[in-house]
Order: structure tokens, then C-alpha cells, then sequence
């Protein structure tokens, strides 16, 4: 079976992230989908049966998904679901697998701070979009305000293509190009 499906549920273990001997990263969890029904007699939602997959993810999204996704949180997977059962002990198991294209935190049930991770790390099989310039863009390092250019204090007009984005109490801050949207490499 190659069917892709999404799947909203919350994710049941911590994932689990390694790499294959050939030096591909890989993620895993399991997810939980449980159904919800309005019971009218009792006038209460009540629980239904919850169904379990085990969620795979390869590369770059096998990355992000050991960055942002935690244990009890709430998503949305889309991916290809493969059925798969085997013998042991003369029990027949049966597991559904998810190899997942994308995941992302369901928003009904709470806020995200999406960060875009930089260019060089697009997907190889993912095409790149082509530049759009939006109507109003935020100024670049080559317009002029109506106090003329703004520049540092070396004569640079580099912190109007910068933000600082701070990660949250404690952790550290990131820079962000403005234009862009992407992570600006703080070594270079």
C-alpha cells in the first residue's frame, strides 16, 4: 500500500532521532489519533477508539522534527501509509507506518514561532520557488528611508537586513534576514 493520507493526533513518545550507516538522519514517533464524539444523551464529548502509527521521517525533515516536535504536542502529518504485519511466536502483528512528507503543529490547539531554516538546506527533491517580491516589501539595505540611508556605526546598512529574534527565556538569539526570512549564519 503507497497511500499518502494526513493525519491529525498527538505525538505519543519522545521522537527519536539517529543516523543510517550510509549518513542519512532519521526521526521517529508514535502518534496517536483518537476519535472524538458528542454524546447526546449524557450532553459530554466523550472518547472513542485511538488509533497508533508509527511515524518515520527522513533528512532535513527528520532535523527540524528533533527541533520542534515534543512529546504531547499536537500535529498534522502527511505521508505515505504503509501497512506491514509479521510472525513471531505464531502471533500474527500488524503495525501502520507513516514515511511522512511533512509535520507540523496543529494550530487549533495552540500557537508556533516558525523559523525558516536557510536556503542551502532546501530539499533535493523539493523544487525551489521562484523569487516573488512582495507589494510592500521591508526596506533592504539599498532603499532609502525618509531620513535618508540608515547605516551602522561602520558606515554598513547592514542591520536593516538583520533581526534579532530571540529563542525563548534563557537561550540564545538569532539573526534573521529580513528579506528573506532566513536564518543569517552568525559565523560569517
Amino acid at each position: 500500500m503507497n497511500d499518502i493520507i494526513t493525519v491529525r493526533g498527538f505525538v505519543a513518545t519522545e521522537p527519536k532521532s539517529s543516523t543510517t550507516p550510509g549518513g542519512t538522519g532519521t526521526a521517529s514517533f508514535r502518534l496517536g489519533t483518537t476519535e472524538r464524539r458528542f454524546d447526546r444523551a449524557k450532553d459530554v464529548w466523550v472518547d472513542g477508539n485511538t488509533n497508533w502509527f508509527s511515524v518515520q521521517a527522513f533528512r532535513h525533515l527528520a532535523g527540524n522534527i528533533g527541533c520542534s516536535v515534543k512529546k504531547g504536542q499536537r500535529v498534522i502529518v502527511v505521508g505515505k501509509l504503509k501497512l506491514r504485519q509479521w510472525e513471531h511466536d505464531g502471533k500474527i502483528y500488524h503495525v501502520a507506518e507513516i514515511v511522512a512528507e511533512s509535520v507540523g503543529h496543529d494550530l487549533m490547539w495552540g500557537s508556533a514561532n516558525f523559523i525558516r531554516t536557510s536556503s542551502n538546506t532546501i530539499p533535493q527533491n523539493m523544487p525551489v520557488a521562484p523569487e516573488v517580491v512582495p507589494e510592500n516589501p521591508w526596506p533592504s539595505a539599498d532603499d532609502d528611508g525618509e531620513d535618508g540611508p540608515h547605516d551602522d556605526e561602520d558606515g554598513s546598512a547592514a542591520a536593516e537586513r538583520e533581526v534579532v529574534l530571540s529563542a525563548g527565556e534563557g537561550d540564545g538569539s538569532v539573526l534573521v534576514d529580513t528579506r528573506t526570512g532566513e536564518l543569517v549564519d552568525a559565523s560569517a
